[in-house]
């Protein structure tokens, strides 16, 4: 397979960084809710090691996977890794013994949770980590000056290479950049959840990278069947072509679909294959705009 190569490149603002805009995202490796070991070990460690066999240079994780279960598996499938590949993790949040997940801006908490990661990942530096603001369903308005401090001093340390944010809004990201440089805009995102498009814009011209999570889901019947149309029209399948339509949406935006399956790996890879045309992009824009 071609993959042509990846969707291109982007280079965020204030890096030397050359990331494939296919990337690939590690949250579907642990077990059932995010937690515990996989399923099938092997196989998970299978699908990052295609990863890299595929071209892709940037992988993203958290420590609060699992917990540690997909930080550890990257180690152990890809370390020593290559000086190409990009890794970028999360913090904010830990989970509870029910598996909850718990929002945790404290500066213990957030100089624990880079530790932790520097630990499970085996690495010295990490290339780049974002602070996850708000609540699992969206962003807050809380002011990201202290957090955010935290992360700038063990940059100084040199225990982070470059700063990012996930879960934020246009303000908290203005407050931020007011800071420190921000690389890279990690929210929710996908064609039926468009919250974000003024934002997306407002970053690609500043030079951030936009990194949409949940880029597959959320779609009432009447907008996936129209989703469906589109990608008979296209010879691939639904998921090929959400994921198509988020890499010709903007140039910043970078993809990081998740899978546990090499085949699903593969599938989604290929996207950066397909070329949509104009009005196949226009009945795209249209699907967020249906209701059942």
């Amino acid at each position: 397979m071609n993959t042509s190569h990846l969707g291109g490149t982007f280079t965020p603002i204030g890096t030397s960084l050359n990331l494939k805009r296919m990337g690939y995202g590690t949250m579907r490796l642990p077990g059932p809710h995010v937690w515990g070991p996989p399923r099938d070990k092997d196989a998970a460690l299978a699908v990052l090691r295609e990863v890299i066999a595929l071209g892709a240079n940037h992988i993203d994780t958290a420590e609060f996977y699992g917990p540690s279960v997909s930080n550890q598996l990257i180690h152990e499938a890809l370390s020593p890794y290559s000086d190409r590949l990009t890794i970028v993790t999360k913090v904010g949040f830990v989970r509870g013994e029910d598996t909850s997940w718990v929002p945790d801006l404290t500066t213990d908490g957030l100089k624990r949770a880079v530790h932790e990661n520097l630990t499970s990942l085996g690495l010295e530096t990490l290339d780049v980590v974002n602070l996850r603001l708000g609540g699992v369903h969206g962003p807050d308005d809380r002011p990201v000056a202290e957090s955010l401090g935290v992360l700038v001093e063990l940059q100084r340390q040199g225990l982070i290479r470059h700063i990012g944010l996930s879960n934020v809004s246009p303000t908290q990201f203005a407050e931020a950049k007011s800071i420190t440089t921000i690389v890279c805009v990690q929210n929710q995102y996908n064609l039926v959840k468009r919250d974000d498009d003024q934002f997306i814009d407002t970053l690609a011209a500043q030079g951030v990278a936009y990194v949409p999570f949940f880029p597959l889901g959320g779609f009432s019947p009447l907008q996936s069947s129209l989703l469906s149309q589109v990608a008979d029209e296209a010879g691939a399948t639904p998921k090929q072509v959400a994921l198509a339509w988020l890499l010709q949406r903007s140039p910043n935006i970078l993809v990081i679909a998740g899978t546990s399956s090499t085949t699903h790996l593969r599938e989604n890879f290929a996207a950066a294959d397909l070329v949509l045309s104009r009005e196949q992009i226009a009945k795209l824009n249209s699907i967020s705009q249906q209701v059942d």
